[in-house]
């Protein structure tokens, strides 16, 4: 009797023993499977933090590239910066159906100041525009400083002599093809053609031996319109396409 209550009691601890030894087992690997996706999940996220600084890195390089390729360009050497328009231009642009107003190459323009006309040449070749003065000369109003020239035609006879005052814009430092370079002094005038008022910067130079007193850049042809290379005075004509 003594054996049968010893034996039926050990077998009911090693039951019990079992069973809480297989709970403990699924416990452990229940642990472990939370261990094993906590560690997945956390390295997920240390994969996705370490590949999104380079997915960004990836797009704001060629911007920050094009950035440093403009501030590297010196305005005043136009050679580079019709380098650098040519390769931007050739990007394909929409083109607006809204009408745009036609010029000829060669406009009457009026400058603030004066009261007849000047002959100016637009010229999509050029970077800036520039006008011929005579006797500039620099000096300073309440702490700036300006610039005081004689604007006229000097290839027309009787041409009217005006002398004009503007705020110095900056001095420029024109580089030659050959190497060398000259000061310009830049200042901003407000003129018209046709029915257009506009503003724009135009280097004070010596145009005596050039047919028109008065160059039109690209800067300021952009705010224009289109050019017929084939047709002159078109402004007042009001031409659209």
């Amino acid at each position: 009797m003594p054996h049968t209550y010893f034996l039926k009691n050990s077998l009911g601890l090693f039951l019990f023993l079992l069973v809480l030894g297989c709970g403990w087992v699924g416990a452990r690997e229940d642990v472990k499977k939370e261990d094993t996706i906590a560690e997945i999940e956390k390295n997920d996220g240390a994969v996705e933090a370490a590949e999104e600084p380079k997915v960004e890195q990836a797009a704001k390089a060629p911007e920050a590239e094009n950035e440093a390729d403009k501030a590297a360009i010196d305005p005043d050497d136009e050679a580079a910066v019709e380098e650098s328009e040519a390769g931007t231009a050739a990007v394909a642009r929409p083109v607006s159906a809204d009408p745009i107003q036609v010029y000829g190459w060669r406009e009457k323009i009026l400058v603030d100041g004066f009261e007849k006309t000047i002959t100016a040449k637009l010229d999509t070749g050029a970077y800036t525009s520039s006008i011929h003065v005579e006797e500039k000369e620099l000096f300073e109003r309440d702490g700036k400083k300006w610039m005081k020239f004689i604007v006229t035609e000097p290839r027309k006879k009787n041409s009217p002599r005006v002398r004009l005052e503007a705020p110095l814009v900056r001095i420029a430092r024109i580089k030659a093809p050959g190497g060398e370079s000259e000061t310009r002094e830049v200042v901003r005038l407000a003129f018209k053609i046709g029915e257009r008022k506009l503003r724009g910067d135009f280097t004070l130079n010596n145009r005596a031996n050039m047919l028109a007193a008065v160059l039109i850049g690209r800067t300021t042809i952009k705010e224009l319109g289109w050019i017929d290379p084939s047709r002159t005075n078109l402004a007042d004509k009001k031409i659209m396409r």
